[in-house]
């Protein structure tokens, strides 16, 4: 558990766990943007998928990923049911014949639309949560966090690559270990000829 410098407000290990705090700070984000965009308004991973598709156009499910947050399987069942309801299209791209482009339709451009005011009015109610003086730095340190979580993956990648180089060395080194500690074979000499003097 990590403590702060100031002593918790109440006892206990939840008090006190970044990881419970966040989870209870996301469930009352959640519940405020649910409350302003109602029922009919897109949930906010929909809106954050159509937000990142006006902002360019035509970007791939992969790019999608990097853009949102979202997981791959998570976000290739929302972009189906999303093209689904008529919210958005998907083409083949034009960089990579392999990969299908997103775009919004007309209905799903109409639907962000009318959904951005409501979700400015749900992040000014979350903020206002805050005291002004630190509502600058809570963004920035969501901020770290989130370029925390998008490095993540290739982090990962590179840890994998270290991790399986070491490996590799370690298997060498072992068997070179082997080679040195195993006696020498004998080197077979060779009988010298024996001539026999001619009769």
């Amino acid at each position: 558990m990590v403590k702060s410098g100031k002593q918790a407000r109440r006892s206990g290990t939840l008090a006190e766990s970044p990881s419970h705090l966040m989870h209870r700070a996301l469930q009352l984000a959640l519940d405020i943007y649910a409350e302003e965009l109602g029922s009919d308004g897109p949930t906010q991973r929909q809106f954050a998928v159509m937000e990142a598709v006006s902002v360019k156009e035509g970007l791939t499910q992969t790019d999608l990923v990097k853009a949102t947050g979202i997981d791959r399987s998570t976000l290739a069942d929302l972009v189906a049911r999303m093209t689904t309801r008529g919210l958005l299209t998907r083409e083949r791209s034009a960089l990579d014949a392999r990969a299908k482009a997103v775009r919004l339709s007309p209905e799903g451009q109409a639907l962000l639309d009318a959904a951005r005011p409501k979700v400015e009015a749900a992040d000014r109610r979350i903020m206002g949560l805050l005291p002004k003086a630190k509502r600058d730095v809570f963004l920035d340190l969501l901020s770290d966090l989130a370029s925390a979580a998008d490095a993540a993956p290739d982090q990962a990648k590179a840890e994998a690559k270290a991790l399986k180089k070491a490996q590799k060395e370690a298997k060498k080194a072992e068997k070179a270990a082997k080679k040195a500690a195993e006696p020498k074979k004998a080197r077979k000499t060779k009988k010298p000829k024996v001539v026999e003097p001619a009769a």
